[in-house]
Order: structure tokens, then C-alpha cells, then sequence
């Protein structure tokens, strides 16, 4: 399922999916800002991340992808020498599946991958860093999962567990998100995504939408 609400008519948060020799690649980005100047750089995005696979996806690991990515992201904006005035860029988890070996390679920029397998939570965690500017700058490393059927997967932004709601008014929390996706795993995805719907709208109340929100959940 794909669960995908934009806090203006354009997003900062966008998903990409491209299939390259028997891989299927794809990743959930969450961009600086939102309304235009997130879209702007959802824009860039997806065409450097089509520009990357187009060639060589099949041969480059999911990390490379991403360090590829944070290049073209860099040039692109002139974040570059001691004095960087442009900090944008995105946070990205971002998959590799081989179809055949039924693998998951992951890599990710600030976010992670969720994964529950028979009831039970896991967490693969991501670099701490941007795709953009950091001053610490380093290479992105991956993780290899072996996948086993019913397996289920999830990729988001941080839209959904920071909505401000509820009797107080406060962040929904990564808590109670990973607390949720458990409970709900077993379920069909559409029905995943129904409750995930009404959660949202029951905590938010009548609360401003404050981000972009995207959830991404995969049954293997």
C-alpha cells in the first residue's frame, strides 16, 4: 500500500520504484521543506535517482546508489568549500530486491527500514547523515536481508509519527508508529492502510496537518 498525503497541493515527500535486470529499486524520500521548495527538490530527486539506475542500477549496491545520489545533490546545489549557504536536501530510504534470491539490500539517509516477520519488530537502522551537505561526511554502508514469505516492510517519512494530536496535543511519536505497524502486519495491506487513514484523522483531530506524509508497506 501507499499511503501518501501531501500537507499542500505538492509534496516534499516522494516515493520511485524502477525495475534494472531483475531488481526491483525503489525508495521513500522525505525533502527540506514542503509545498513548492519541497517539490523542487522532489523534482531533483527523482530524475538524478533515474539518471543513476538508468545505466548502471543493476551494478551499483544500494549504498552507491545513495552516494552517487548525495554527489549529483551537492553539485546541483552548490554545496561545496567552507562557506555552504544551501543546506537542503532529503532524508531516503532507499531498497534493492533481488527477485530471484528474494534479497533486500538497504541503505538509508536518517531513515530507516521497519520490518515485521511473524509478529516480531525489527529495525534496520540508517547513516546519520543527509543526502546534502554534512560536515562529517562519509561513505553510506547498506544491510543485506534474506526475506521470507510474509514478510512485511515499511518505508516513511517522519510525517505520520510527528502529526501533533490527541487529548494533549502532542507528537504521535515513533513509539506509538512502530507500535501500530505491529499490530496492524498481519492484516491485508488495503486494510493496512484504511486503519492507518482513520488513526491519522482520529489523533490529528482538529490540528493543522503540519508535513508531508508518506508510508510505504510491502508484503513479501
Amino acid at each position: 500500500f501507499i499511503f501518501y498525503k501531501p500537507r499542500d497541493i505538492v509534496s516534499g515527500d516522494f516515493y520511485w520504484v524502477t525495475e534494472r535486470k531483475g531488481e526491483i529499486i525503489f525508495a521513500v524520500a522525505d525533502c527540506t521543506g514542503h509545498g513548492v521548495p519541497g517539490a523542487f527538490m522532489s523534482m531533483l530527486g527523482n530524475s538524478f535517482l533515474n539518471e543513476i539506475t538508468k545505466e548502471a542500477g543493476a551494478n551499483l549496491s544500494a549504498d552507491q546508489i545513495l552516494n552517487r545520489l548525495r554527489d549529483m545533490i551537492n553539485e546541483a546545489l552548490a554545496q561545496s568549500g567552507e562557506n555552504v549557504k544551501a543546506y537542503d536536501g532529503m532524508d531516503i530510504s532507499l531498497c534493492k530486491y533481488n527477485i530471484k534470491k528474494k534479497e533486500i539490500e538497504f541503505s538509508g539517509a536518517y531513515n530507516p527500514l521497519y520490518l515485521l516477520r511473524k509478529g516480531v519488530f525489527s529495525e534496520y537502522k540508517a547513516d546519520r547523515m543527509p543526502i546534502g551537505f554534512h560536515p562529517k561526511k562519509k561513505n553510506f554502508t547498506s544491510h543485506t536481508i534474506q526475506m521470507e514469505k510474509g514478510d512485511a516492510m515499511y518505508l516513511f517519512s517522519d510525517g505520520f509519527h510527528d502529526q501533533f494530536g490527541g487529548p494533549f496535543s502532542k507528537k504521535y511519536t515513533t513509539k506509538q508508529f512502530k507500535q501500530i505497524l505491529t499490530a496492524l502486519s498481519p492484516q491485508p495491506l488495503d486494510e493496512q492502510l484504511n486503519r492507518l487513514e482513520i488513526e491519522m484523522e482520529t489523533w490529528q483531530g482538529n490540528n493543522e496537518q503540519v508535513d508531508d506524509v508518506l508510508i510505504i508497506g510491502i508484503r513479501i
